[in-house]
Order: C-alpha cells, then sequence, then structure tokens
C-alpha cells in the first residue's frame, strides 16, 4: 500500500509543485490532502488521517512545532517530516523536540525526498547530511550540549519560546509582533505567560534564562 501523505506549507504553489512531483514519479506515496496554515492542518490531518505529514517550519500563525503541539496528543500514529527552507540549528533541533521524525530541506530531490517520506513511515529517522550532526549535537550526553528535556523550558509553548527567543535577542514588543504576525497585546500575554511560569521578574531575567538554556 502506498504511505499516505498530507502537505503543509503556506505557499500555494509549492504545495502544487511538491504534489505533482511526488504523484509523477512514484506510486509509493499517496497526496491526501493539504494546507497552507496552522487550524487549517489541524483540522485537514484530524479529517485525513495521513500516514506522513510533510511540515513546513515557518508559518504566519505559528509554525510546524504548533501543528505538532496540536496534533501529537491527539493523533499519536501520525508521523511527521519537516521539509524546510531552513538549515538553521535552532529550527531543526525545536521542530524535532516537538515531535517531528526527521527533518530535510527544500533543496532535497524528488526521488530522495519519497525515499524520505517511506522510511519515515516504517520508523526511521530521516535528516539532510548536514542537519544529523546538529541533532546529535543537541541530544548528546556531553558538555555544551543541550539536555533531552529541561523541565522548565519544556513548560513553556512553542510560541511562547519564539516570544522569549526575540526578547531575549532585544527586539521590541512591537518588533516582535511584526516578527511573528501577532498583535502587540499578544506578545504582552505571552511575556507574561512566561514570567509566570518562569517565576522571573522582568525581561532582562528573562534574557539571561534565556541564553542559559541556548535559546539565542
Amino acid at each position: 500500500m502506498s504511505v499516505r501523505v498530507f502537505l503543509v506549507d503556506d505557499h500555494a504553489l509549492f504545495r502544487a509543485g511538491v504534489r505533482a512531483e511526488l504523484e509523477s514519479i512514484t506510486e509509493e506515496v499517496e497526496v491526501v490532502g493539504e494546507a497552507g496554515g496552522v487550524g487549517e492542518a489541524v483540522a485537514g490531518i484530524a479529517h485525513h488521517r495521513p500516514d506522513v505529514v510533510l511540515l513546513d517550519v515557518h508559518m504566519p500563525d505559528g509554525g510546524g512545532a504548533e501543528v505538532l503541539r496540536q496534533i501529537r496528543t491527539k493523533i499519536p500514529e501520525v508521523t511527521f517530516l519537516a521539509l524546510s527552507v531552513s538549515d538553521a540549528a535552532e529550527d531543526v533541533i525545536n521542530v524535532i523536540r516537538a515531535g517531528a521524525r526527521g527533518y530535510v530541506t527544500k533543496t532535497i530531490s524528488s526521488q530522495e525526498l519519497v525515499k524520505a517520506v517511506v522510511r519515515v513511515s516504517e520508523g526511521d529517522a530521516v535528516f539532510s547530511p548536514r542537519l544529523a550532526g546538529f541533532v546529535l549535537d543537541a541530544f548528546a550526553d556531553r558538555p555544551g550540549a543541550a539536555p533531552i528535556s529541561d523541565p522548565e523550558l519544556d513548560l513553556l509553548t512553542p510560541r511562547e519560546r519564539d516570544v522569549l527567543r526575540l526578547l531575549a535577542r532585544g527586539y521590541a514588543y512591537k518588533e516582535i509582533a511584526s516578527e511573528l504576525f501577532i498583535s502587540v497585546k499578544t506578545v504582552e500575554t505571552h511575556v507574561s505567560s512566561v514570567l509566570r511560569k518562569t517565576q522571573l521578574s522582568n525581561r532582562y531575567e528573562l534574557s539571561r534564562w534565556a541564553t542559559d538554556r541556548r535559546l539565542v
């Protein structure tokens, strides 16, 4: 039987291209649906129950980590493979922490993408060559490596981490709102939530806290 795939990317032209490529070169993969945003993706995945979700990392309304957060507890049998233009270590680690089974960049060939989809559906972990090192560094038990689990950090939602990361980099609330496509009021709400969860008092303490956990 073919692997049933759901595409999530905010660029309709890219989704159309991936669908056409996958469906033209193999019968191993069947594209059963697609979505351009978090809400649409969550609803579509819940409806189609695909084997594998090809997931974009950055989207205006929350990104791949938010899709993972909402789906993983509801439909744990769905496997996620990140497909992104970004090869930044931060993006790779964040989406793997959120539950993705692999991460490949959009420079991947159609044939290699098919192989990656099939492999993650069979339980393998798949990464573009240079990205595997990021994951090993992040989860390895050695000095300087990020811990596999940080109970305090795990209290934060993916969006709260996004806000905290930009806050620690010195962004003003208005700049954070613009960067994440949310309102200033929403930024303030997220900052208040982070302060409450971390039991810290101000943005300067938050910046140090984020730096200590290599979020910046």
